[in-house]
């Protein structure tokens, strides 16, 4: 087994419109629906088998840590996405792990979900496991939500595992993705007039997505987040049809829904660069994620991306416009060398 190596990459997510809406309680009492596309940003595992026992993790993240697979089950620790899934998995021999994404924690393109998704990947190409893409996605969601605790919910893990324009669709455990057909002249046209920014600050979800359950409680956002699923199936068949204006001025309406979930959602800084940026040519806009920072999306006017971008990063100094294209394709692992 000297130098052979598994890896696997898995694409990060932008949320378009419906995010939100596939929390729980929501998404269990009332059904959730995302849409939602991957870009060509990745989380990486590459896994190199030995033959001592140990399991070593690298993270970019999180640092180093280092196990006996012999004392039993790993502890939860610093690199937990990484331990769940070696007890999951039941590995008692030896490996050397090193994780990699290319967005920082508290991002909002799904970052933790789809590094995940990447571990059990590489894990399985490793192992030899055979997986349908639904159940990656599915034990992603129990190991990383139910099994870590860790907030959040249900579309990263589809999205790292599926890639593309997806509308998905959950009720309780069920979940459906269907593709939206998007031809290459829509797409090719949408990523002439789409602009990434980072917002230059990273948010805690958790805290996030608490205060947006705590007000679903209350009854204070129900109808936003009702209304975000409508827009979501009305963007997946303006996008389907060529209408990249409709879906501009849908994601403007989302975003306005967005900001009523919870008031940790926006801050003054996101809606001044959000503001400048409808004033250059901006049709619409939103933070991808659970919101409060990280990274904003806008679709723009024909040749307006330009004046869009200038006036972001006029009104925030450490805004960062980040080049990105499309990803169609998911989750994918390899050997090397065969």
């Amino acid at each position: 087994m000297d130098g052979v190596h598994y890896r696997a990459r898995a694409p990060l997510r932008i949320g378009l419109a419906g995010g939100g809406t596939d929390v729980d309680p929501y998404a269990t009492e009332k059904g959730g629906i995302v849409l939602n596309t991957t870009i060509n940003r990745y989380a990486y595992c590459t896994i190199r088998p030995t033959d001592d026992g140990i399991a070593f993790v690298h993270s970019q993240e999180n640092g180093d840590s280092v196990a006996n697979l012999g004392d039993g089950p790993l502890k939860l620790n610093k690199n937990e996405l990484a331990e769940v899934v070696a007890n999951h998995f039941g590995i008692k021999d030896g490996f050397s792990m090193d994780l990699h994404s290319e967005a920082p924690p508290g991002s909002g393109l799904g970052g933790s979900s789809t590094v995940i998704v990447s571990i059990i990947s590489a894990v399985c190409k490793w192992r030899g496991c055979e997986m349908s893409g639904m159940d990656m996605a599915k034990l992603a969601y129990h190991l990383e939500r139910k099994e870590l605790g860790l907030k959040g919910g249900r579309q990263d893990q589809y999205a790292a595992v599926f890639g593309g324009f997806n509308l998905m669709r959950f009720n309780g455990d069920d979940v459906a993705v269907d593709p939206v057909h998007v031809s290459q002249d829509v797409i090719n046209e949408l990523q002439a007039r789409t602009l990434l920014c980072y917002t230059g600050t990273t948010r805690e979800s958790a805290d996030i997505i608490e205060s947006q359950v705590d007000a679903f409680k209350k009854g204070d956002n129900e109808r936003a987040l009702d209304e975000s699923k409508r827009i979501a199936v009305d963007m997946a068949k303006a996008l389907g049809s060529g209408d990249i204006d409709e879906a501009g001025r849908l994601l403007h309406t989302s975003w306005q829904y967005k900001k009523q979930f919870s008031s940790k959602i926006t801050n003054p800084l996101i809606d001044a660069m959000y503001n400048k940026a409808i004033e250059a040519g901006a049709i619409g806009g939103k933070v991808s994620g659970a919101g409060g920072g990280g990274f904003m999306f806008f679709i723009c006017d024909c040749n307006s991306k330009y004046n869009v971008a200038k006036a972001i990063t006029d009104a925030n100094k450490k805004a960062i416009v980040k080049d990105f294209m499309f990803e169609p394709g998911g989750v994918t692992s390899w050997r090397y060398p065969k």
